[in-house]
Formats: structure tokens, C-alpha cells, sequence
């Protein structure tokens, strides 16, 4: 019963903790939520709650790998018992209260409702109680001896690789705006599945004219006059239909402009300009004159202010245009300030942090980044942490053998 309890509380743990060190900014803006929710956003310094999601992280993926190879186990247990007795009740008052619609324990890889998120903690709860008092009968696969090999080797691994994801963007990107998805298409449906846009009739008996919706519409002794779609604004299944792109200086919608245009579109995400990483502009002009000398789109999507975007062109140089949409999408789109993006026909072709901009030298419009990369890439940073480990474990395997040697020898 212990070690199972160990090993559904080390499974999701491990789960958790991976989430958050490949997204640590997800985590952030999640945690900025709560500041909101609570009232407390204006208590939270400008580092904070990227500084407290990389300690999370960290601490989640530890307590995992702990729990996993039955090593610290009292200190795993316990923190695994402090977690439990601070989100349970936490989420017991989201599930009633309901000020954020996700707690986000599982970053954007599993959306899970307040009231599933409070019965998974119910579970953990109990186990980590079970687990803490009885720490003793979990099975090691690491002697005490060589435990610290595993340890230390997995907080560096974990701090080296969050570091990675948040210089670069994440290896996995579990958001609708990876690399090869069809924007296009899931914005089309987003809209309409979600109920975004409503047909409404209108009908006329005795004189009264009155709106009606297939749901309500009624019987034959009303007569048809008109019909139009009008917009509703409902809960998104994915949140792709929430993109919304207007043209800073005109206002215009020119959403479907840029999904439906079937060459290619540089879209320089930048949430908050006023934020953003100025460093980065002479590479930004280059790629600039790059789409113009091609005739391709360039785009800068933000949701900062008149006077911003002024302040950056008057810093930058900027001649490209600029579109305001939600901040929460863009950061949703893109886990940098800025970040680029490439669209071919409506699909993401491309995707780069500003630490990473292509040269417009190198960029082969034709060759660029593809979902095969980035599976590879996800198998090679798995291989830096499992290969080492398993020379850990054969390191401590030996020494047990030879510890049994000598004690029969005696």
C-alpha cells in the first residue's frame, strides 16, 4: 500500500514538475492570475512569480525523482505532505468560489476542472499521509550511500534544463500554436463550434416582429422576414478563436486578411512593447527588409498602447505595421517578448524566441522548423538525463556487489 501510494504520488509529481520546467512561463502567468484573482497583483514584484514558478518546478520534479527512487524519503515525503495541505484547501476554494477557471497543476498539457483538481488532491492527500507515516518501508532503488549522486545531478539537470526553455522556447509546446498547426482552420471551428457566432431569424405574427435562434424557433404561424449571424460570446475549446488581429491605426479586423493569405507572414509577437527586449532591432529590420524584398507580410501583433508603440518606433526605427490584439493570447501564442512566428496559408511554419531570430541569410522560407526537429530534440535532452542516471545506478550497483563480497568474505 506504501509503495503504491510512493508511486502515484512520485508519477504525478514528476508529471507536474517536467510541465513547468518546460513551460516556467506559463506557470508565471498562471500565478499572476491567482495575484489578480486575489487581489494581490499589486503586492507582486516584477520577478516574483517567474521566481516562485521556477522554484515550484523544480522542488515538483525533485520530490518526483525522489519519491521514485526511494531516496530522502522522510524530506520527500514531508514536502510532498506540505504540498498537499496547501492546495487541497486552495483548491476546494476554486472549485466553490470559481475566480480562475484552471489552477494550472498541469500547466496547458492537461486542463483539468476545479472540481476534478480538487478530487485528484483528495487522493494525493491521503497518500502522502500514508507515505510520510510510513517512509520507512519504501523501497529504495538507490542506497543511501550513493543517493546524493542522484540528487544533485537531477537539481542540475532541472535548472539546466528550465534555463534552456525559458532562453529558447519550450521543446514541447502544448498550446494550439505549435509548429504545424492550422491556425485557420482551428480559429474556423473555434468560432463556430464554441457557439462564437449564433444565426438569429427573424419572424413576424400580428404585427410583432421578434428574434429567434434554432433553438427557440417556433411554430409555423410565425412568418419568415430576415435572417442574420450575429456574434456570442461563449467559452473557446481550444482558445484559438480568441485571436483577434485590427489593424492599429484603422481598427479594422484583418484576422482572416492574415490566415487566409497563402504566401507567407512574419508575425513579431510582442505583448508588451514597453517590456520588450530592445536588443534584437537591428535583426528585426533585417528581417523586415527580408519579407519586403520578397513580398512577403510583416506584422507586429501587441496590445500595448498608442504612445508604446510610438516610443518604440521612435526607438527602433519600425516601418513595419502594427496590430493590436489580447495580451493573453499573445503570450498564449508565443513564450517570448517578442517572439516571432512564420505562416504559410494559415499554418505555422516557423517559431522563434528573440534569443533566436534566423538571418535572413539562412532563413530557407522552404526548410524551416518542423515537428520531426523538435521531436528529436526532446529525445536528446531526455538522453542527456537518462544516461547518466543509469551509470549512477550501475556506480551504485557495483558498490552494493562489492559491499556484498567483502561481508561474505567475513
Amino acid at each position: 500500500m506504501v509503495n503504491v501510494a510512493r508511486l502515484l504520488l512520485s508519477l504525478t509529481f514528476l508529471f507536474s514538475g517536467v510541465v513547468k520546467l518546460i513551460d516556467p512561463r506559463g506557470t508565471q502567468y498562471k500565478i499572476e492570475d491567482y495575484g489578480a484573482a486575489f487581489g494581490m497583483a499589486a503586492f507582486l514584484p516584477d520577478g516574483m512569480p517567474l521566481t516562485l514558478s521556477c522554484t515550484l518546478a523544480v522542488t515538483e520534479f525533485l520530490v518526483g525523482i525522489y519519491l521514485l527512487y526511494g531516496i530522502r524519503r522522510r524530506m520527500a515525503a514531508s514536502l510532498a505532505l506540505c504540498f498537499m495541505l496547501v492546495m487541497t484547501p486552495l483548491t476546494l476554494y476554486l472549485a466553490i468560489a470559481n475566480p480562475v477557471t484552471d489552477c494550472g497543476c498541469f500547466g496547458d498539457a492537461l486542463v483539468l476542472t476545479n472540481w476534478q483538481t480538487f478530487q485528484k488532491n483528495v487522493v494525493l492527500l491521503a497518500c502522502s499521509i500514508i507515505v510520510l507515516r510510513y517512509n520507512s518501508l519504501i523501497l529504495r532503488f538507490v542506497t543511501r550511500r550513493n543517493q546524493w549522486m542522484v540528487a544533485l545531478y537531477s537539481l542540475v539537470f532541472a535548472c539546466i534544463f528550465m534555463a534552456y526553455n525559458l532562453w529558447q522556447l519550450p521543446v514541447i509546446d502544448f498550446r494550439p500554436y505549435h509548429v504545424g498547426a492550422d491556425v485557420r482552420q482551428a480559429w474556423q471551428d473555434d468560432r463556430h463550434n464554441s457557439g462564437q457566432f449564433v444565426t438569429t431569424f427573424i419572424l413576424e405574427k400580428d404585427g410583432i416582429q421578434k428574434e429567434f435562434t434554432l433553438e427557440n424557433y417556433p411554430d409555423s404561424t410565425w412568418t419568415f422576414v430576415d435572417s442574420h449571424t450575429v456574434q456570442h460570446q461563449t467559452a473557446k475549446q481550444s482558445g484559438v478563436g480568441d485571436l483577434l488581429i485590427q489593424d492599429a491605426q484603422s481598427g479594422e479586423d484583418i484576422t482572416e486578411q492574415i490566415l487566409n493569405d497563402t504566401t507567407y507572414n512574419f508575425l513579431l509577437v510582442a505583448p508588451y512593447l514597453e517590456k520588450a527586449d530592445d536588443g534584437v532591432m537591428g535583426e528585426l529590420l533585417s528581417l523586415y527588409d527580408y519579407s519586403q524584398e520578397n513580398g512577403y507580410g510583416f506584422y507586429c501583433l501587441t496590445s500595448s498602447s498608442e504612445q508604446a508603440i510610438e516610443n518604440w518606433k521612435e526607438m527602433t526605427g519600425a516601418e513595419y505595421p502594427f496590430c493590436l490584439a489580447d495580451a493573453v493570447v499573445l503570450k498564449t501564442i508565443v513564450r517570448s517578448n517578442p517572439g516571432l512566428i512564420l505562416l504559410h496559408d494559415g499554418k505555422i511554419v516557423g517559431k522563434w524566441a528573440s534569443a533566436a531570430l534566423p538571418e535572413p541569410a539562412e532563413l530557407n522560407i522552404l526548410s524551416t522548423q518542423n515537428v520531426n526537429s523538435q521531436s528529436r530534440r526532446i529525445a536528446g535532452i531526455l538522453g542527456w538525463y537518462i544516461l547518466p542516471l543509469l551509470v549512477f545506478l550501475l556506480i551504485d550497483a557495483v558498490s552494493v556487489a562489492r559491499n556484498k563480497k567483502k561481508h561474505s568474505k567475513k
